[in-house]
Parts: C-alpha cells; structure tokens; sequence
C-alpha cells in the first residue's frame, strides 16, 4: 500500500498500488497515509518527506468501483453514512497534511486526478514529470471536490483558474501545470526524483526548528490575518533565537564556514 525509504534525514513515501493507479479513497489506505505523514512529524529527524506514486499515476484519485451505492466504499445507500463516509474517511487528508509541520514535496510521476490532484495541492511544493497530466474531474462524474479541493485549487492556482479546471474539469499537461503555477518545476521522467531530493535537500540541509515554524507560519498565513501572523511570528522567533542552531548559523556566517545543524 505504502513504500517508505529513508535516506539520512529525507524520508521518501510512494503510494504502491500500481495497478489500481493508486487511489486513495479507501478507508485504510487514508489511516497509512496519515500514520506515516504523521509519524514523520514526530521525528524531528526527518526533515523533509517526499511523496510519489508507483507506475504510471501519482494518484488516479477515488476508486470508482467504491463509487457505486453499498460497495464499501464513500458511498452508502444512505446519505447520513454517506457523509460521514467522507468526514472519517478522505476529508482526514487535508486536515492531516495542513496541520503537518514537516515539509511535504509531492513527485507527481504520472496522472494526478480528482482527489490525485487534491492529494499533491495538500504537499507544500509540487515537481512534475514531464508526463504529468492533472484534472480536477470530480464534476465529470456528477459530483463535487469532496476532500477539499475547492479550498485548495484556488490558494494555488488563483480563483478564476481553480474554477475553470473545477466546472469543466478538463485535463491539463504538465507544461501548463507550471505555466499556472500549480507545479514549481517540470522535469524529465527520469530526473523526477532526483530533482525532488534536490529540493528537499536544500529544505533538509536548513535549521529544523526554523524550517518547520516557517512552515507554520505559512500555512497559518493562508487563513490569519497579519496581526495574528505577526503575534505567532514573534512568538515562534523567541523560540528560534533560544536553539543552539541559531548560535551556529551566526558562528558558521562569521567564520566563513558551512553551519552543522543538529535540530537543537
């Protein structure tokens, strides 16, 4: 279901069902992902995670075969489970990923649709495979983004193109993923990885603490307004001043010497 590997302090997840595309609607693929993403977070050592799909699709989004009334899946005969289908299922992602400290870079490998797409605008950076596709196609199938995604799409891309991939729910490349800034990067299939962990060192090789407060911050930015940004800022510098890696960030600077951050 999940793969993780571990590579100093750069952990790598890949979603590893390759042959079902890799949807992520099912109840006990949402507990791996969560249990992993948030295990990581406990691990100051961990200082950055990137996410990625086995075979041809980071993620195809939901199951269709779940899709179907009384199939065990979201969907139930009765619209009360129905809905809390969603709330204890799927809708534990976005509250998940938002609520992470740890960076989060998604490797989008292949197709990323309906919640695939929702999946990698809930990671903090996105780089694309050149044969990246994405879609938010939920209204294809006569329904809405049920995990978020209208809350998502828009903080990204803008509202007027979150709503035109929304209501027509067409497919776009990954050259125009990056054009509307949805990606930050698109490489090579073959060097997607490789340019993934080169982002994620870069984040990796930085002072935790300060990596994940920032992280705090941003997030916490896209919903506060600047007085309350500005009282978390100060107080969360008053915690960053007090870490030995601080002293050795200003040390290192003054020396002329690389800084060795250990996260105290």
């Amino acid at each position: 279901m999940l793969l993780q590997e571990r590579d100093g302090s750069i952990l790598t997840i890949t979603l590893n069902m390759p042959e079902k595309r890799n949807p992520i609607s099912d109840v006990a693929v949402v507990d791996a992902i969560c249990n992993a993403f948030e295990e990581a977070d406990r691990d100051i050592s961990v200082r950055c995670v990137i996410l990625t799909g086995a075979g041809t699709a980071f993620s195809a989004g939901g199951d269709l075969k779940q899709m179907r009334p009384d199939s065990g899946g979201l969907r139930s005969g009765n619209p009360v489970e129905t809905r809390r289908n969603y709330k204890y299922g799927i809708q534990r992602l976005p509250l998940m990923f938002q609520a992470l400290e740890v960076p989060v870079v998604a490797a989008v490998n292949g197709h990323a649709i309906g919640a695939g797409l929702d999946l990698a605008t809930m990671c903090d950076v996105r780089v694309a495979a050149e044969s990246a596709k994405f879609a938010e196609s939920f209204v294809k199938l006569g329904i809405i983004p049920g995990d978020g995604g209208a809350w998502l799409l828009p903080r990204i891309v803008g509202f007027s193109r979150a709503t035109e991939l929304a209501l027509t729910g067409e497919m776009i490349d990954a050259a125009e993923a990056l054009k509307i800034g949805l990606v930050s990067h698109v490489v090579p299939d073959a060097d997607l990885l490789t340019k993934a962990r080169e982002i994620a060192a870069k984040i990796a090789a930085n002072p935790p603490h300060a990596v994940r407060m920032t992280k705090r911050l941003l997030r916490e930015g896209q919903m506060a307004d600047l007085k309350n940004i500005l009282e978390m800022s100060a107080a969360m510098q008053s915690l960053a001043h007090n870490t030995r890696d601080n002293d050795e960030a200003i040390n290192a600077f003054i020396e002329k010497r690389t800084p060795v951050f250990t996260g105290e």
